[in-house]
């Protein structure tokens, strides 16, 4: 059986095949997590390396910076230094930007959606994830006139200059470009009555070097969408190698220009290690930064050393505070015979704070990347917060239903399915739509809806599926999420798919060289998620109701409550229809 309702949905990480082959249409939502998908959450290694990182936070630049001196160790014997205060570290990492036009991106229906918070101009340090590049791609080497005829000669000479000019042009180290004018020569620009962004494609290391021009206040949104989205066409680890490889090229001349450079571009690596993915922590990365880290000490960069340093420390923290928590992380074994009192113990309004709670602490964890890499690996080892968000959702919704079909007597089922609309409510007010979409996913699914409700319950149900109803694209969410102010929690379900369509209808490559339209509308997604991400809730825990949800573990398969719906309604009884399933 299946439900009635076109409106019916789960929050899934996976895409339907058949959805994504078909044109114009909203992909399926309706692929469930195994609940297994976390067991592997807890399992993130601290790297061997992580001595290494000790050693150098003891040795290499003994003392904290809060007195006057420290001293160099190691290999390098003792040697006295000096170390710049804590706030003036800080107030270098900031880039100065101002006011720049906030471009269109992206296609589709989403576009006016999706729009970047970063209009205003600022380059915020903590904010987004790093930069990547390509190796450059190169045509084949010219061929030049093997005759020894005089036309032949006279030929080849009338050639060479274009030929040697174009050979200096495949074998210049783009890495190493500075010069504005020649950066830009090299990159794919918009045509002049063209939407979206201005740069449209380049090879990953002009790219790479175009986001490395911090100090233009012009590319502050192009730096921000080549941090988010780089993770697309290069690694973190091969990132980091060209931002290092950069750096050192410069860092030693005496020319301003060329040392202005190569602190932009430490800023920039500053900022990819500073938004590195826990999972991205690897052994490889860690001993590369440290070998960086101790070449900057070498080099009598103490304060630039220092700040990278403290990035690494701190990275190497979390991981080590996540795998403690993930340890310790209780098992819920209580039954539903179990729970403590009922729902209706508790008022509705705090029921869907603590609901609210309970989303804000698992959506704040997600990080970027995770969400840009599903769409396109669907890896729960890369995007294990995303993998944990969504499972919550789909428990929460399994849950509802599981509460209102345990009940034996029509007038409960009917009281509860009642209380949870006015929850509804309640969360529309704070906001958080994916606590709002769990439920009523919960109460519009085909166990519950084929069920005999009140005609009036059955109205007020179908005021509140209007909202997720999936024609036109979610037309109506997407016009609702327009207008809402942070804090908020979005569905995420639509966002991956919105990825997803971006990701399946635009080419990776244009002529070779990466797309970065692509990207550009990649971050407008990611960039609207974002925002929402950096305002908090402000709402207290109540342990009686956390306890009550008992993490909503304890729900009933899809395959029980079938029986149970059957039980109740046998299929050969009908039902009256409601007005909306009358329609159509």
């Amino acid at each position: 059986p299946s439900s009635s309702s076109s409106s019916s949905l789960s929050c899934h990480l996976q895409p339907s095949v058949a959805a994504t082959e078909e044109a114009g249409s909203g992909l399926g939502l309706s692929m469930s997590v195994s609940n297994s998908c976390l067991s592997g959450q807890a399992s993130l290694t601290t790297p061997t390396s992580l001595d290494q990182v000790a050693l150098t936070n003891a040795t290499i630049l003994d003392g904290s910076g809060d007195g006057p001196n420290g001293s160099l160790a190691g290999s390098m014997g003792s040697v006295a230094v000096c170390l710049p205060s804590e706030s003036s570290l800080t107030d270098s990492l900031h880039t100065s930007a101002s006011e720049s036009v906030n471009d269109e991106g992206g296609e589709g229906e989403y576009v006016n959606l999706y729009t970047s918070s970063q209009a205003n101009g600022e380059l915020p340090l903590s904010l987004r994830e790093t930069i990547a590049a390509d190796d450059v791609l190169q045509d084949p080497a010219p061929q030049m006139p093997s005759s020894n005829s005089k036309d032949a000669l006279d030929k080849e000479r009338r050639q060479k200059p274009t030929e040697v000019t174009r050979s200096d042009e495949e074998n210049v180290d783009e890495l190493s470009l500075i010069d504005h004018k020649e950066i830009m020569s090299r990159i794919t620009l918009k045509q002049e009555n063209d939407d979206g962004p201005d740069v449209r494609a380049g090879s990953g290391d002009i790219l790479l070097v175009h986001a490395t021009e911090t100090d233009r206040k012009d590319l502050v949104l192009y730096c921000e969408a080549f941090l988010t989205t780089y993770r697309t066409f290069i690694t973190p680890e091969d990132l980091i190698k060209k931002l290092h490889y950069r750096y050192t090229t410069f860092c030693h001349s005496p020319d301003t220009n060329k040392k202005r450079v190569s602190k932009n571009t430490f800023f920039v690596l500053v900022r990819v290690v500073d938004e590195l993915c826990l999972v991205e922590l690897t052994e490889d990365i860690l001993k590369q930064l440290m070998d960086l880290v101790f070449t900057l000490v070498c080099s009598g960069e103490l304060s630039l050393a220092r700040v990278l340093r403290k990035n690494i420390l701190d990275k190497v923290e979390q991981k080590k505070l996540l795998r403690y928590t993930n340890s310790l992380k209780p098992l819920a074994a209580r039954g539903v015979s179990a729970r403590p009192g009922t729902l209706h113990d508790f008022r509705s309004h705090e029921i869907a704070d603590q609901l609210t709670l309970l989303d804000a602490e698992l959506f704040y964890k997600i990080e970027i990347p995770e969400v840009l890499l599903w769409a396109k690996e669907q890896n729960e080892e890369k995007s294990p917060n995303l993998t944990q968000f969504t499972e919550h959702f789909n428990n929460m919704s399994y849950w509802v239903r599981s509460l209102i079909i345990q009940q034996e007597k029509a007038q409960d089922r009917e009281k509860l399915l009642l209380k949870f609309i006015k929850i509804m409510k309640h969360l529309r007010k704070l906001n958080n739509f994916n606590s709002y979409l769990a439920i009523l996913s919960a109460l519009d699914s085909a166990p519950i809806r084929r069920l005999e409700w009140q005609k009036q319950t059955s109205e007020g149900l179908e005021e509140y599926c209007t909202l997720i109803d999936s024609s036109s694209s979610f037309r109506a969410y997407r016009a609702a999420l327009a207008e809402v102010e942070p804090p908020c929690i979005p569905y995420l379900g639509l966002i991956l798919q919105d990825l997803t369509f971006v990701h399946l209808g635009n080419p990776d490559l244009i002529d070779g060289k990466v797309n970065f339209s692509k990207r550009w509308q990649q971050f407008n997604i990611l960039d609207s998620m974002r925002r929402f991400q950096q305002v908090h809730y402000e709402l207290k825990r109540n342990e009686d109701i956390i306890s009550f949800f008992n993490d909503f573990s304890d729900h009933l398969a899809e395959e029980a409550l079938w029986e149970l719906s059957l039980k109740i309604k046998p299929r050969n009884i009908t039902r009256r229809k409601t007005d909306r399933e009358e329609k159509t």
